[in-house]
């Protein structure tokens, strides 16, 4: 408007609201390569193969900065993804509310791409997450290796190879965390990855503990940051698929 005197030609911004129209324009652009994927399947396929970030860039690690930065092109061929049915959603959902279940799930065995926990602090670290991987490229042979992480933890994949001979075929696995007691305000990351010498499947996988100690929910919910303390519910939404910088 000739009125307006703010008016600029061009402006930068970032953040989580900005990084979404980029993400929903990725998810269009691999929709259009993919018709027949799933919300999830995309989701997925953008978080696996997003870049890593380094833990140094933030002291909140994954929480300020999810899966890393993402890499539409890149997400065309993930190798595997990690589907999760509206069905998880809902028998996880039945864990918060008082709502008439006839089958819950509990936060972590939902097949989410990524892998979070909360623990007691001063308690041993014991955790395993269930997941499923379906194969939508071609015949391959995949193995698992854990990345990053800490001498405090220890990580273990069963099977640790998976085998695929046809697109869309489904394997299960088992990532098992056992570990030390941690301190209070504490988060230990790590990474399990899946390459077939071709792809290379990432999932974050975190563990950590609340600043007052007390026990919570474990899963795969983790807390958007946003420059917040570790980590109040309110910030807690789910883990960020990507970064623009997400």
């Amino acid at each position: 408007m000739s009125f307006d005197k703010n008016s600029v030609k061009f402006n930068i911004l970032s953040g989580t609201s900005m990084a979404c129209p980029h993400v929903t324009a990725a998810a269009a652009f691999i929709k259009s390569f993919h018709p027949d994927w799933s919300p999830s399947a995309i989701k997925s396929a953008l978080m696996t193969t997003a870049w890593e970030f380094k833990a140094s860039l933030s002291p909140q690690a994954e929480f300020a900065y999810g899966s890393g930065h993402i890499d539409p092109v890149k997400a065309l061929n993930p190798g595997l993804v990690y589907e999760t049915s509206f069905q998880e959603y809902l028998k996880t959902w039945c864990n918060f509310t008082n709502a008439n279940c006839t089958a819950k799930l509990s936060p972590k065995e939902i097949n989410y791409p990524s892998m979070a926990v909360r623990v007691e602090v001063g308690v041993a670290v014991s955790e395993s997450f269930p997941r499923t991987l379906t194969n939508v490229g071609a015949r391959s042979t995949y193995v698992a290796s854990i990345e990053g992480g800490t001498s405090k933890l220890r990580f273990k994949v069963d099977p640790n190879t998976l085998r695929f001979t046809k697109r869309n075929q489904k394997k299960n696995f088992v990532v098992t965390v056992k570990g030390s007691k941690m301190k209070a305000s504490t988060i230990n990351s790590a990474s399990l990855v899946w390459t077939d010498g071709v792809h290379r499947v990432r999932s974050p996988i975190v563990v950590y503990t609340r600043n007052d100690g007390k026990r919570a929910s474990v899963g795969n919910l983790l807390c958007v940051g946003n420059g917040s303390r570790l980590w109040p519910e309110s910030a807690c939404v789910s883990v960020r698929a990507t970064v623009v910088t997400l």
